[in-house]
């Protein structure tokens, strides 16, 4: 749960000292005491970047660039281009390091 100062509106952090658990705000002087029981829950794992982009085989009929790896620096990876964001918005251009071994990805 998110908790916002009522001063402020800054994000509050939960600070517990001992026994006692509160949120206090790092911007103001504002404390809310801890009067129920805390607990969190997971998100589920977002989806990984082949599903998004066409699973494993997306990257079969790629083209390939002359593009430096940033993890290995080998100068040839293949890329795709795909519009992410609203029409009027440059397309993202994703890369995969060309070497096997390292087949880093990134993203401009």
């Amino acid at each position: 749960m998110l908790t916002f100062c009522p001063e402020c509106g800054s994000l509050l952090q939960l600070n517990d000292r001992g026994d006692i658990n509160r949120f206090v705000c790092s911007t103001c002087p504002y404390v809310l005491p801890v009067t129920q029981t805390i607990s969190s829950r997971y998100c589920p794992k977002l989806k990984d970047l082949d599903e998004v982009l066409g699973g494993p085989s997306a990257w079969e009929n790629a083209q390939i660039t002359e593009e430096r790896c940033p993890r290995c620096f080998q100068d040839r990876a293949y890329f795709m281009q795909l519009q992410t964001r609203s029409a009027d918005e440059p397309m993202t251009t994703f890369y995969r390091c060309a070497n096997r071994e390292c087949a880093h990805r990134w993203k401009e």
